[in-house]
C-alpha cells in the first residue's frame, strides 16, 4: 500500500519540482490568475504560505494551483479510506456433498449453509461423484433439489445445477433480498 501511494505522489510535481515557465495560475480560492512566469507563481504561493501544485501537466502552458498540498493529500487519503469502509465484500463459501448422503448428514450440512447465508455470504453447494456414482447423476441432482427445497425460505438459487464438470455438479445459492 505504501509503495503505491508514493508513486501517485511522484506523478504530481510540487513547488521546486515544476520546471516549465510560463504557467497558467489558479489561485487558492479557485479563481484564474492568468498566465504568469513560474518565479512569480512561486512567489505568490510562498506569500500565501501554501504550495504550488501542478494540476494539468499536459496542457500548454501547464496549469498550476496554489493549495495546501499536505492537507489535500490527507483529505484524498481519508476519502479513499471511507470508501473502502463502505464497500461490501461478498465471499463465496463452499459445501461439498456426496450423492448418497444420509438424511441427517444432509440436514447438518444444510444447517451450515443456512448459517453462511444468514451471515450474508453466497454458498457454492457441490456434489462430488466418485466411481460408480457417475452412472447415476440424477441421484446428485435429487440431493441438490432437496437442498433447494430446505433453503427455500432463506436463499435463492443464483446459478442452477448444470452438467457434471470434473466429477462435480455445483450450484450457487445467495441470501434472499428482504
Amino acid at each position: 500500500m505504501e509503495g503505491r501511494r508514493c508513486r501517485i505522489d511522484e506523478k504530481v510535481r510540487v513547488n521546486n519540482q515544476i520546471r516549465l515557465s510560463p504557467v497558467r495560475l489558479v489561485g487558492a480560492d479557485g479563481q484564474q490568475v492568468g498566465v504568469v512566469p513560474l518565479e512569480e507563481a512561486r512567489r505568490l504561493a510562498e506569500e500565501a504560505g501554501l504550495d504550488l501544485v501542478e494540476v494539468a501537466p499536459e496542457a500548454r502552458p501547464i496549469v498550476v494551483r496554489i493549495m495546501d498540498w499536505g492537507k489535500h493529500r490527507f483529505e484524498t487519503a481519508k476519502k479513499a479510506r471511507e470508501a473502502r469502509k463502505k464497500e461490501t465484500r461478498i465471499t463465496v463459501k463452499q459445501i461439498k456433498l456426496r450423492p448418497n448422503i444420509d438424511g441427517h448428514d444432509l440436514e447438518t450440512k444444510v444447517g451450515h449453509v443456512r448459517r453462511f447465508i444468514e451471515e450474508g455470504d453466497k454458498v457454492k453447494v457441490t456434489i462430488m461423484f466418485r466411481g460408480r456414482d457417475l452412472r447415476r447423476p440424477e441421484n446428485g441432482r435429487k440431493v441438490l433439489d432437496r437442498v433447494i427445497e430446505m433453503l427455500a425460505d432463506t436463499a435463492i438459487v443464483e446459478s442452477a445445477p448444470g452438467e457434471i464438470v470434473n466429477r462435480d455438479m455445483s450450484m450457487v445459492v445467495a441470501p434472499r433480498k428482504h
